[in-house]
């Protein structure tokens, strides 16, 4: 019996035990515990009225804006993580919930980007794996749990999931699964919305769209020049605020337009249904209007999707197949002073429209600056679709690869949806504007002013600096020489430059982690330079020899960054040198003030962050972003102070303006007091949880000790 037992299995590679533990320990750690606790939780918190009704109440509304206000910060820490490759410095936005879910999205692009890289990875050290002779060996249970699996396996598609064809999507080299929203298929489960399907062909390829990403000024070519040809000029500058204000109001009561499936609807993908469209716009008195964008594998970004409904029609434009041709058709009625567009949150979309197709647009009412205005509970379009018409809007496909076609059903009712109910909404929101508007306080015409604000900006291209590369996203993190940075400023010009011609990202060219890697190891070999990079990058290898000569002739030129270097540590030290004095006082008990029980509200500075009573133990200059000596901070500025000097602080912004003297005195500590006209706005996840102003945000003032005393800043409530 002995003899016929087969010998136990050999244990699995130590690498394979390493990356198995690890995954098993990550799972069931802290992080996982909390994140079940998280979602047991989340289910008892009320939804839509309710949660606005207990909103109402201090034992509820505390511990809600105290998470809102964490999950600010901890996004805040997440941008500035080190470990995510970024094309650009973007901090988390706090005031606008459409631009929060954008940040977060692109964040998310940015994680799986590097996913990908470590498949890539895993994927080549497999193949080597099969290679030598095991891909035969059957499938096996190693001992820490993970079934070992050799070749491929074919995967079955889940409930509610349809396989597109290569001929339904342009140039696809193969197929590709798109999740739908099919109930009955499958019930209770949430569909999956791709982010980024790489079987479709780039549209700029497939429909030949050039662009120019050179480094200089775009050119709005369309405009017209001033008399000295230093700017252009938006023709609503040439326009009266009394022709585009209209104060009428209908005498009875706003109609709501039909279900989606009663209202007719054309998908315009030829030049003669787009004629078709510019015909009935001319005849329109007002419009709405969407657009749906793409910033994956394109320097400037696409827009793929121009989404317009009249009082009785829906269309959906495809603005990649129609690319060249919607200037022409639709510029006049954009321009129209006449005819009133109404969008929502219209700041990038009036951006894309001038970049992409020339269009620049006159008379617009953005729903989102009227939400405001009106101080509603959120001001995404998603909860104007709620409040007014009772539509709930699957805001899953905001972040959908819009370059899909043919479109699915699901992904072209939720484009309808954002133009649909529009003017409705803008009927209801007028209404309510001019009854609560006085003599003194003109809502209406506060809103026609900012959208027109938004309006008269213009499209800036982004151009290379000789200081560019010091903006990347983790430098600070890394302490480079003057070799290194030099290094680094040169791999920076020829990404740029790459980027530009392939009309292709950065971070696809080369993301910024590897940059500064290369940057850190100044390979002068290919080998080298592969082994850096680790996963395989098509670019660098097609370029392997000029990089190299990059990185020679870079370092033998690096005498000239020795004084950015110094800049650079000396920066970095400063911050250190705050930071640990920030962590030494976190534990100081905090100084009463004169009616400290009164004090209600923060400071709010003029990119909305807020002010708190601060203990501040010592002075030390730093960088930009920290609290200096003799320094500013935004508008803040800040004297020398020595326990002998009284300073001035001087706070000011379109939030209002505040005035605090600091008395210093070296045998006591002295209070400041503070007196502030407070303007509240929503912030993105404090809107999100029904919190109605600006929370506490981490201290602006890293405190700082000193031998001789500390000082103390409080401030009284806005009066």
């Amino acid at each position: 019996m002995e003899a016929d037992e087969a010998p136990p299995p050999p244990p699995p590679p130590l690498w394979k035990q390493n990356k198995s533990a690890a995954a098993i320990e990550s799972s069931s750690g802290p992080l996982a515990a909390a994140a079940a606790r998280l979602s047991a939780r989340s289910r008892a918190i009320p939804l839509a009225r309710d949660f606005h009704f207990y909103n109402n109440f201090p034992s509820f509304k505390s511990p809600v804006g105290a998470a809102a206000t964490k999950a600010e910060s901890s996004l805040g820490i997440l941008g500035e993580s080190p470990l995510l490759p970024k094309q650009q410095e973007t901090p988390f936005p706090q005031e606008d919930l459409d631009e929060a879910y954008d940040w977060l999205v692109a964040r998310n692009d940015d994680l799986l980007e590097m996913f990908g890289s470590s498949a890539d990875e895993f994927k080549a050290r497999r193949e080597k794996e099969e290679a030598e002779g095991r891909k035969d060996a059957p499938q096996e249970i190693s001992g820490d749990g993970f079934q070992v699996v050799y070749g491929k396996k074919k995967k079955k598609m889940g409930m509610g999931e349809e396989e597109i064809g290569r001929g339904q999507t342009f140039g696809a080299s193969g197929s590709v699964k798109m999740a739908t929203m099919d109930k009955a298929a499958a019930s209770g489960t949430k569909a999956k919305v791709p982010f980024h399907i790489p079987s479709i062909a780039r549209p700029q390829d497939l429909y030949r769209i050039v662009v120019d990403n050179t480094s200089k000024p775009f050119a709005h070519a369309f405009l017209e020049r001033s008399d000295d040809g230093c700017r252009a000029i938006h023709p609503l500058e040439k326009l009266p605020m009394e022709q585009l204000f209209d104060r009428r109001v209908p005498e009875s009561e706003p109609l709501k337009p039909p279900a989606l499936d009663d209202t007719p609807f054309t998908f315009v993908e030829d030049r003669k249904t787009l004629e078709v469209l510019a015909t009935k716009l001319k005849s329109a008195t007002e419009f709405a209007v969407d657009l749906e964008h793409n910033h994956y594998r394109s320097f400037q970004g696409l827009t793929c999707l121009m989404q317009i409904s009249t009082r009785t029609e829906d269309f959906i434009v495809d603005t990649l197949k129609l690319r060249k041709y919607l200037g022409e058709n639709l510029r006049e009625v954009f321009q129209d002073p006449t005819k009133k567009k109404v969008m929502h949150g219209a700041g990038r979309d009036i951006i894309w429209l001038q970049r992409d197709f020339g269009i620049y647009v006159c008379n617009l009412f953005d729903t989102g600056q009227a939400s405001r205005i009106l101080q509603m509970d959120r001001n995404s379009l998603e909860h104007l679709l709620h409040h007014f018409c009772g539509v709930v809007a699957n805001k899953e496909y905001q972040s959908a690869d819009w370059r899909l076609r043919p479109l699915p059903d699901e992904m072209t009712k939720y484009a309808r949806e954002d133009t649909h109910y529009l003017l409705y909404i803008y009927d209801l929101m007028r209404l309510r504007l001019v009854n609560e508007s006085s003599d003194e306080n003109d809502l209406l015409l506060e809103v026609c002013k900012r959208s027109n604000e938004i309006c008269l900006q213009l499209y800036e291209k982004e151009l290379l600096t000789d200081s560019s590369y010091l903006y990347i996203h983790g430098l600070k993190e890394n302490e480079l020489s003057a070799r290194q940075l030099a290094v680094l400023s040169g791999l920076y010009q020829w990404r740029d430059s790459v980027a530009r011609a392939e009309d292709e990202s950065t971070g696809y060219i080369l993301p910024n982690k590897a940059l500064l890697e290369i940057a850190k190891q100044m390979p002068l070999t290919s080998g080298r330079l592969k082994r850096t990079v680790k996963s395989k990058n098509p670019f660098l290898e097609r370029h392997l020899g000029h990089v190299i000569t990059i990185i020679r002739n870079a370092i033998e030129n690096s005498v000239a960054f020795e004084s950015i270097a110094e800049q650079l540590k000396k920066g970095r030290l400063e911050e250190l040198l705050v930071a640990d004095a920030k962590n030494s006082t976190e534990d100081t008990e905090m100084i009463p003030a004169v009616n400290a029980d009164n004090i209600e509200s923060n400071f709010v500075l003029s990119d909305g962050s807020a002010l708190v009573p601060t203990v501040i133990t010592n002075v030390v200059t730093a960088s930009s972003g920290n609290v200096t000596s003799g320094a500013s901070l935004g508008n803040l500025q800040l004297g020398n102070i020595t326990p002998e000097t009284k300073s001035l602080v001087t706070l000011s912004g379109p939030t209002g303006l505040a005035d605090t003297e600091v008395l210093t005195n070296s045998s006591q500590q002295q209070v400041a007091k503070a007196k502030v006209q407070v303007s509240k706005r929503p912030t993105a996840f404090g809107a999100l949880l029904g919190k109605s102003s600006s929370g506490r945000r981490p201290n602006l003032f890293p405190g700082f000790s000193s031998e001789q005393g500390e000082w103390v800043i409080y401030q009284e409530p806005p009066l």
